[in-house]
């Protein structure tokens, strides 16, 4: 997992730079981290992510709501991102568009080059995501001197 501590409350939040780095791939048009807009749609008291003492005298987190960052900071618990993916453009039914001209003409695609973006965008996601963690684990590593503990 990710270790605490990885992030910043502003600026360099780690939310924000994963948010940022998925947002940078072609077709993406949303990301949420936890509960994302669910959020919004729930109670205060339904979203809170609860914490006792563990067995180990660490802090232990009752639920993952936040996705495993609050105030731009890891928790140490597991980050949960998701993106959505919007369909292709080059579609075999006939489009409206406008020429150089800016006269209306109808366009047809003719062959699929990208039937499914969303096939391929996953593991793309998944090494944005890495990536955007990489960078924050070397950041705090070159702040502090600890790997990340």
């Amino acid at each position: 997992g990710v270790p605490p501590g990885l992030g910043a409350p502003i600026y360099a939040k780690l939310d924000q730079d994963i948010a940022s780095g998925l947002m940078s791939i072609n077709a993406v048009k949303g990301v949420e981290i936890g509960n994302g807009f669910e959020a919004a749609r729930i109670t205060g008291e339904q979203n809170a992510d609860e914490m006792r003492m563990g067995n180990d005298g660490k802090p232990v987190f009752l639920s993952n709501n936040a996705g495993g960052i609050l105030g731009g900071i890891s928790t140490g618990q597991p980050i949960v991102a998701r993106f959505a993916v919007k369909p292709t453009s080059s579609i075999l039914t006939p489009r409206k568009s406008i020429d150089k001209d800016g006269k209306d003409v109808e366009v047809m695609t003719k062959g699929r080059h990208d039937p499914c973006v969303g096939i391929r965008a996953v593991p793309i996601g998944e090494a944005m995501v890495a990536c955007a963690i990489a960078d924050h684990y070397l950041r705090h590593r070159g702040q502090t001197g600890k790997g990340g503990e």
